[in-house]
């Protein structure tokens, strides 16, 4: 392909609106344009990164005894309602009516629809196991859309259900697909890790997510020095390594803290370390009202809160909710004689007594609290995040935290949608059964943002030869120059006979102009010829992940050209194989 041909519209500037490297190189190289919130047109070359991605995972997903279809984008309210999702799955669902006034919606996710497909489809275990998955277009209405293909509202996604007769089968499908989800990161060359993670709004018993590792990623991801433990924040277990406390402390008494209500403003006023003080947060549970308790200075974790109680929705009160159940204001509630529906507490406070909480009176705190004589608690349980300081939950061993992007989520589904929409099988016995079920996602269209956000410099991005629109670019200095355009167009050819996917840059552009836009769509591998080199017989190559400039005889440009390419799949782990 020759630059002059393509639609390649680079900015000289990053655009105003974005805010993440990855969305700004992405519109900088001309890959992707903005058409509303959360919604991009994919140019010519964001489009051919995403075939090869695309690629990648159906070679992968068919090697491990995936079979590809296509499901409508458009589903049917009455699915959703049969599976209990309607109202659970919230506004992010893009919900609207046809002609008949009949509830449609646009598919953020296919559970239901697969699943009605097999239950109509499926009647026998000698069509068991299969495992079915697609490449296409999703919908999700966030509330926030940003940071370009990271958050956006559509975006091209890989989803994967496996059908078994039993537990055995589906344990076996999940580690089938887990192994594959772990070979196509290794091909697309990404540096990644497979964490335990929570089911969401999914749902099922277990769940890993696949973090490409990345300073800018949202998401943290505890990890093991000792073994392989690796959990995201949300999952991650925190052991509790307190020893019990057999006495129990003084009376409590009421002191006054007149306009002090954070966990620091009281530590300080008292003399005391925020390890002593009790948090209580207060939240509505699907319309009941729920303390939590933690120490001052932990974090609470929602998402394990909401999964020990077993709740569709968990919001934080509001500050109407707390004055009404604790009758102060928003910063002095505590649990003693709080009246609410439910108090649980984190494991960490009942190894431990003569605390300090809230007094449920404005300006005003206990001290000398003991939970377990003050205070009916319901239980105690793991309701926290993890920290750095935390042993490994699995050995005991030293947890450190990176920053990683989920690109990729595998779910053991269990009989959630084939109990709630009937999918069932007849066993050998003519035995009806439910069919066991598994889910896998990978984010085609946030793998192109994480591989940005994982390659890049401050001149642009840096792809892996598995995703890059053109793994090689051949620049020509001068191409008016006859001898230039000559051996340009030798080496184009060439490189295209023995299938790199190459560039030719004929632009009757300045070289600087050039070089910049070249570093900027980050093509592997630069073959720069010019009127200079060419007087020496020499080719430039430039390998754009370490700035390294090759002098390269033009008699040898062939094997030297075949020794710098594999060098380069090394750096990203691959091989010329793949």
């Amino acid at each position: 392909m020759r630059w002059s041909r393509y639609f390649i519209p680079t900015l000289k500037e990053d655009p105003a609106e974005a805010e993440v490297i990855s969305h700004k190189l992405l519109l900088r190289a001309g890959m992707i344009r903005k058409l509303t919130s959360g919604i991009y047109t994919y140019l010519p070359t964001g489009w051919k990164a995403l075939q090869k991605i695309s690629s990648i995972v159906r070679q992968e997903m068919n090697r491990f005894d995936g079979i590809e279809m296509i499901m409508p984008a458009v589903q049917p309210g009455d699915l959703w309602m049969e599976s209990g999702r309607w109202e659970a799955y919230g506004k992010e669902l893009l919900r609207f009516k046809d002609r008949h006034d009949r509830d449609y919606c646009i598919g953020p996710t296919h559970e239901e629809v697969i699943t009605d497909l097999i239950r109509r489809e499926v009647k026998s275990y000698r069509q068991l196991p299969l495992n079915l998955y697609q490449i296409q277009t999703k919908f999700r209405d966030e509330i926030r859309p940003r940071f370009g293909l990271m958050r956006g509202r559509e975006f091209i996604m890989k989803d994967a259900y496996s059908f078994d007769m039993d537990d055995a089968g589906a344990s076996k499908s999940y580690e089938s697909m887990r192994q594959a989800y772990i070979s196509i990161f290794k091909k697309l060359g990404l540096r990644f890790r497979a964490v335990e993670a929570d089911s969401g709004a999914i749902g099922g018993s277990f769940s890993h997510e696949f973090m490409v590792l990345a300073d800018t990623g949202e998401d943290t991801i505890a990890t093991c020095t000792g073994c392989d433990f690796a959990a995201n924040l949300e999952k991650a277990e925190v052991k509790c390594q307190g020893q019990d406390c057999a006495e129990c402390s003084m009376p409590f008494e009421k002191v006054k803290t007149l306009g002090l209500h954070t966990v620091e403003q009281v530590a300080g006023f008292l003399n005391v370390p925020a390890q002593k003080i009790v948090k209580t947060l207060l939240y509505n549970a699907d319309g009941k009202s729920v303390a939590a308790l933690v120490r001052g200075d932990r974090e609470l974790n929602e998402i394990k809160l909401k999964n020990i109680l077993n709740v569709q929705t968990l919001e934080l009160a509001s500050r109407a909710e707390v004055e009404k159940w604790s009758g102060a204001k928003v910063g002095f509630a505590g649990p003693v004689e709080l009246v609410v529906d439910r108090i649980v507490a984190d494991l960490e406070l009942e190894f431990d007594t003569d605390w300090i909480t809230g007094a449920n009176q404005d300006d005003f705190h206990l001290k000398h609290v003991d939970l377990r004589r003050d205070v009916n608690i319901s239980g105690y349980f793991d309701l926290r995040t993890i920290t750095s300081l935390d042993p490994c939950p699995k050995c005991a061993g030293e947890i450190y935290l990176t920053k990683g992007i989920e690109v990729g989520h595998i779910f053991k589904l269990g009989t959630k949608y084939s109990q709630s929409m009937k999918a069932v099988y007849l066993d050998e016995n003519g035995k009806e059964e439910l069919i066991i079920m598994g889910c896998y996602g990978i984010g085609v269209s946030r793998i192109l943002a994480s591989c940005i956000e994982q390659n890049h410099d401050q001149n642009g991005i840096i792809f892996t030869p598995a995703i890059a629109p053109f793994e090689a670019v051949v620049i020509a200095l001068n191409y008016k120059d006859q001898e230039v355009r000559e051996h340009s167009e030798a080496v184009y050819d060439q490189l295209r006979s023995i299938g790199v996917d190459v560039l030719l840059d004929d632009r009757d552009e300045r070289p600087g102009f050039k070089f910049k836009d070249n570093d900027l769509i980050g093509s592997p591998i630069q073959v720069v010829i010019g009127g200079k080199g060419l007087k020496n017989r020499i080719y430039e190559v430039k390998i754009r992940h370490s700035g390294e400039r090759i002098q390269v005889p033009i008699e040898e440009f062939s094997s030297r050209f075949m020794a710098i390419r594999n060098g380069v799949l090394d750096h990203f782990g691959l091989s010329a194989k793949n």
